[in-house]
């Protein structure tokens, strides 16, 4: 913990200075303030000026801590560098590692839940390896919404501590009704769609453009393959009703 007016760098956005101000201290712009830690969080305005005082300051012994580690963030015309990047520029430059406040520790995620009085929380994201990895950490329910950074196929693969409850399309899902996934003597159905595991590869029964298809072959992979330290993408077989 930092004392009460200690003086942070800020390598982020005004938003996050003050933040730094409401919590009772002091936020700077350089290292020749004295700063004894650095908050770093996304900007798109941040340069290699601020990442190189960042880097004076980390290697002068201060604490580092980093919002969030998301490695791109997606924009109107593609997918763009995001907050993990900027981090692991300094990370870089200084051998060392940030403490991460945000996305995928699970303090984060219980504070929030607090706050907002829930009681069953349910946290929904667009990336694995920070949404749904923090939700999961938490212990809280997870839904991988297809509108953002990760894909069907990318779920499918997913190692076994980011894989989310639910898939989705886009938000207004949320308002709909979840298909029920069961499972029959390893056969796993969804609507109309099934799936199965064979020789390291999954056999769909289903159209490849209906979310219920990837639903089952979600559910047929992750049961053979549980404890999947790393991403593992099986052969899919898709076969017409």
């Amino acid at each position: 913990m930092l004392a009460p007016g200690s003086r942070v760098l800020i390598t982020g956005s005004p938003a996050l200075a003050q933040e730094i101000e409401l919590a009772g201290l002091v936020p700077v712009a350089g290292q020749d303030e004295d700063p004894v830690a650095v908050v770093q969080g996304f900007s798109p305005a941040i340069g290699w000026k601020d990442l190189a005082e960042a880097t004076y300051v980390v290697n002068a012994g201060a604490l580092w801590v980093a919002t969030n580690t998301d490695m791109s963030i997606p924009q109107a015309r593609g997918i763009a560098p995001g907050n993990g990047t900027l981090v692991a520029a300094v990370a870089a430059a200084t051998g060392q590692q940030p403490k991460v406040a945000g996305k995928p520790e699970a303090p984060l995620f219980h504070s929030a839940a607090k706050r907002l009085g829930a009681e069953r929380p349910l946290v929904v994201g667009d990336r694995l390896d920070t949404d749904i990895l923090g939700g999961n950490n938490a212990g809280f329910a997870t839904v991988a919404v297809l509108t953002g950074v990760d894909t069907r196929e990318t779920i499918l693969a997913a190692r076994a501590a980011e894989r989310p409850d639910y898939i989705i399309e886009n938000l207004t899902d949320l308002h709909r009704p979840y298909p029920e996934v069961t499972h029959d003597d390893g056969t796993y159905t969804c609507g109309q769609s099934t799936a199965r595991v064979a020789n390291g590869a999954v056999g769909i029964i289903g159209s490849r453009d209906h979310l219920d298809s990837w639903r089952a072959a979600c559910a047929a992979w992750w049961a053979g393959t549980p404890d999947a330290a790393s991403p593992q993408a099986p052969k899919l077989v898709w076969l017409d009703h």
